[in-house]
């Protein structure tokens, strides 16, 4: 099965759109589609990518932030290979301190008590086949992905998480409504067919009930 897989992935046009562009991964062309529906990036734009492996989110970011943006990405183990322009922390994002990505951003600017313009999460669990246990585990992923940002986003700021479609879907999205302008779901074309993925795209972060 395994290498149906493979045989498959190698025939997918985004898969093959993304090797000639030089991009890492096909997500890619998700954050793309996001970012052009829901103008998520500007120039100059302060980025915090959580679990950013293999790098291709942080690759499309810096086409868009340009040379005065800061990008910062975190993830469990080391990139294989640098991002140009990207900070990268090594860590457990479940258990990483929101001050240590803090710090990174003003060690990058030079500045104390920074805050990020977009915070931006593609993770996902290593799914199990048990589609329950998926969405749990789903749904951690994204409570943190959020937590971080409620702590780290400036006035104004931007959210994207991926979200397996589950029992507490719309608690979820309710979650990012109540500190966001506006909360709004989206799938990309570029995601498969049979993925129960979506992405919860808050735009216009406010900083009311810290």
């Amino acid at each position: 099965m395994k290498r149906l897989d493979d045989r498959a992935t190698r025939r997918d046009r985004f898969h093959r759109m993304a090797k000639q562009q030089g991009f890492r991964a096909r997500a890619v062309f998700k954050l793309e589609e996001l970012d052009e529906r829901f103008d998520l990036l500007r120039p100059g734009a302060h980025v915090l990518d959580l679990g950013c492996a293999p790098g291709s989110w942080l690759q499309y970011a810096r086409t868009r932030v340009g040379d005065r943006g800061v990008l910062v990405g975190v993830d469990r183990a080391p990139l294989q290979s640098p991002v140009a322009g990207a900070r990268i922390v090594v860590g457990d994002v479940a258990a990483i301190d929101a001050e240590v990505l803090r710090g990174e951003l003003a060690a990058a600017l030079g500045t104390a008590s920074p805050k990020y313009d977009v915070v931006l999460s593609d993770m996902a669990p290593d799914t199990s086949g048990v589609r329950q246990l998926d969405q749990a585990r789903s749904e951690v992923l994204f409570e943190r992905a959020l937590e971080l940002a409620i702590a780290l986003l400036a006035p104004g700021g931007n959210f994207v998480g991926k979200l397996f479609q589950g029992p507490d879907f719309k608690r979820l999205v309710d979650a990012v409504r109540a500190r966001f302008a506006t909360a709004k779901t989206a799938k990309p074309e570029s995601s498969r067919q049979i993925s129960i993925e979506q992405y919860v795209v808050g735009k216009g972060f406010e900083e009311r009930g810290r």
